[in-house]
């Protein structure tokens, strides 16, 4: 139940089960997420393979933008406007929370969400064609959702309530090591893909890069926001995702691939 609970929590997809998952088993979930991950990332993968033949490469870089919004409902793209807006200007604490719940988007989480689309449209037809481009795709989520259990881990959750204190309070390093592992295995196993030119460092770099982007990234919201919220969470998937994308490019422009 606690791998539903994921999957319903990441993505719009409907389920046949009805059941409703408890607190605990929503709180235990996180373990799963970057399961969840990589199953968006095959949801992903078949919608550029279906397009392919039908739209050129730009269009489908740009529908394959809209279907990885729609599979999580804009979850974390709105986690991260939400973010953006509570940042903007010099605020206490209680009013950057404040920002953070209005339901009004500032000009900061506009800005912030037109950055965020461009530099991943950008990052993904740039890679569309290299044969790293598969791999990123399905990395990418992985990754991304291994970024939010990490700093469910990491971090302290800023408020003293809502969702994000149930994943909080049901975190240990038990869950947290599980995660690694999933994403160290899949980063590792893409690095084996039959018929692509490269080796384990495209497996081991996005992780590590994403990583260190990601401990700053949500350092600096801890300090912004005495903690990190739901919102957060939603941020540090969208900066993870871009993250790969770009080391995904650094390493196929300068060449930094085995043959």
């Amino acid at each position: 139940m606690r791998f539903v609970a994921a999957f319903r929590f990441l993505t719009v997809i409907p389920l046949p089960i009805r059941r409703e998952a408890t607190p605990e088993q929503v709180g235990g979930s996180v373990v799963y997420f970057p399961a969840v991950g990589l199953i968006i990332g095959l949801i992903s993968v078949a919608v550029w393979w279906l397009m392919d033949s039908y739209v050129p490469p730009p269009l489908n870089t740009a529908l394959l933008l809209v279907a990885m919004v729609l599979i999580n409902g804009a979850l974390h793209l709105d986690g991260f406007i939400d973010t953006c807006d509570g940042l903007a200007g010099n605020k206490t604490v209680e009013e950057r929370w404040r920002v953070m719940r209005d339901s009004r988007v500032g000009a900061f989480g506009i800005v912030g969400a037109v950055l965020l689309i461009l530099a991943k449209y950008l990052a993904l037809d740039t890679l569309a064609g290299s044969d790293l481009f598969v791999a990123s795709l399905l990395l990418m989520p992985v990754v991304s959702r291994w970024a939010i259990v990490y700093a469910i881990m990491a971090y302290p959750y800023a408020r003293p309530s809502g969702l994000g204190t149930v994943f909080k309070q049901q975190m240990n390093w038990r869950k947290f090591a599980v995660a690694t592992a999933f994403a160290l295995a899949v980063s590792v196993g893409l690095s084996a893909v039959p018929g692509a030119e490269h080796d384990y460092l495209f497996g081991l770099a996005p992780l590590v890069g994403v990583w260190i982007v990601i401990s700053a990234w949500a350092a600096y919201l801890k300090w912004k926001f005495a903690g990190l919220t739901g919102d957060s969470y939603g941020a540090i998937n969208e900066v993870a995702e871009v993250g790969v994308l770009i080391i995904a490019n650094v390493l196929v422009f300068n060449g930094w691939l085995g043959g």
